[in-house]
């Protein structure tokens, strides 16, 4: 239910010179109010029909179109269960070592050395996230104890980390049987180790990228700057930003930055400044800033700028933004898609978690670092600039699951908690990372 409550406002853009309105605003502890992406095309979410029939997911270019209708997603109305506990008989059939060493390293389905090494000079990047199975032969376990952990490993470890191979129709039973007899051929004497870069444990930690404030080093401040001329860029309603906040982009959002996301009473929901721009330039100047485009990256860059150095200052006692950060939390912890993960299996250290661990030859970012001051960043692996809602778009794909809109309110929310552990830390953008 909404409640009326007279709410007087300053513009979201908080004390920077926007006019003050009265609107009605939803009750603290609700979700809020439905939203029309705002958001480029390839941003959306969409799911469409092709000439034959077959549902295709609308994503960026180079992402896979496959749809993940049948998994539940991070939207608040998808309430179904994850993956149910599913156990299978195991085939009588022999195992081919070799067939199941080839779905070990298959990079469609994992691969598994994504979190487990395994011998071979070809096993390359591995990951630890899980336990090293280099010499897992030499343990003896009943080949039918091994094939149930693959098949559902939450029947044996309620909180595994480890997807539901089978359970999750990801592998048949049969290629399970293959990769039980595989892992049994993994036994000791350990050959040589020739790569110390093979081996999580001995593999060198990313040190970094440089100075992300150095133009020289961080073509994403180019771009940033260049949103100056947006800045003054007359739309077709005849206004431009700098006609309602002078001082330019630095001088007239110094420490707005700060603030975000953060509750936006006018739209009655939590916002980023991606989010903001998206429907109040349109609605004061006229000029479309679509989410996930290149004029909306630039100027948030740009006026994020204005607040570097600042600490991040979330108003985390405001009733509305409190309620908000509770369902980013839910959020965080919430399993979704074919994979059954959370964010929290990979960006905590709780009960063996992902975090400060390698995924593949990835260093997984633990969140309680601080993962958000650092957006918009240039990646390096993409050349192009990313911001915090492409990454869990990103990331939403090889779990298994459709994304949402970029500019939805579960991002938001979400964002928030992410934001939170980043509270008193100084912003830096935009940030440089692979």
């Amino acid at each position: 239910m909404l409640v009326a409550v007279p709410w007087i406002v300053a513009g979201a853009l908080g004390a920077a010179g926007c006019a003050q309105s009265e609107i009605t605003m939803s009750s603290a502890g609700l979700p809020p109010a439905p939203w029309v992406s705002g958001a480029v095309p390839e941003a959306r979410g969409d799911i469409k029909t092709s000439p034959d029939g077959k549902k295709e997911a609308v994503r960026y270019r180079g992402w896979t179109i496959e749809d993940f209708s049948r998994f539940r997603t991070y939207a608040y109305d998808d309430l179904r269960p994850e993956v149910p506990l599913a156990r299978a008989p195991m085939p009588a059939i022999p195992g081919d070592p070799e067939k199941g060493r080839r779905l070990f390293l298959d990079r469609n389905l994992g691969p598994c050395t994504g979190c487990h090494l395994v011998q071979g000079q070809d096993v390359w990047p591995a990951g630890n996230v899980g336990p090293d199975l280099s010499t897992y032969g030499d343990r003896k376990l009943p080949d039918e104890y091994t094939f149930d952990l693959i098949y559902d490993p939450r029947r044996v470890f309620p909180h595994s980390l480890m997807p539901p191979w089978g359970a999750a129709g990801l592998m048949t039973p049969a290629d399970i049987v293959h990769i039980v007899a595989f892992l049994g051929t993994q036994k000791s004497p350990m050959p040589p180790e020739k790569d110390r870069e093979r081996d999580p444990k001995t593999r060198a930690r990313p040190v970094g990228f440089g100075d992300n404030l150095d133009p020289t080093n961080n073509p994403a401040i180019l771009r940033a700057e260049g949103a100056d001329e947006l800045w003054s860029r007359k739309g077709p309603a005849g206004q431009a930003c700098a006609d309602c906040h002078a001082g330019g982009a630095l001088g007239a959002m110094r420490g707005v930055a700060t603030r975000y996301p953060q509750y936006v009473a006018r739209y009655r929901r939590v916002m980023s400044l991606e989010d903001f721009l998206t429907v109040h330039s349109p609605e004061t100047t006229g000029l479309p800033l679509p989410e996930e485009g290149a004029d909306n990256l630039d100027l948030a860059m740009r006026i994020k700028m204005a607040s570097n150095g600042m600490p991040v200052s979330l108003d985390v006692g405001r009733p509305e933004n409190g309620a908000a950060l509770e369902r980013g939390k839910a959020s965080f912890h919430k399993r979704v898609g074919q994979r059954g993960h959370a964010c929290a299996d990979c960006h905590t250290t709780e009960n063996g978690r992902g975090a400060d661990k390698f995924l593949g030859g990835r260093l997984l970012a633990n969140v309680q670092k601080g993962l958000t001051r650092h957006f918009p960043t240039w990646r390096t692996s993409q050349a192009d600039v990313w911001d915090m809602r492409k990454r869990m778009q990103w990331c939403m794909t090889p779990l298994g699951t459709n994304m949402l809109a970029a500019d939805a309110v579960e991002y938001a929310e979400l964002e928030l908690y992410l934001a939170s552990f980043d509270q008193g830390k100084p912003m830096s953008v935009p940030g440089i990372r692979h």
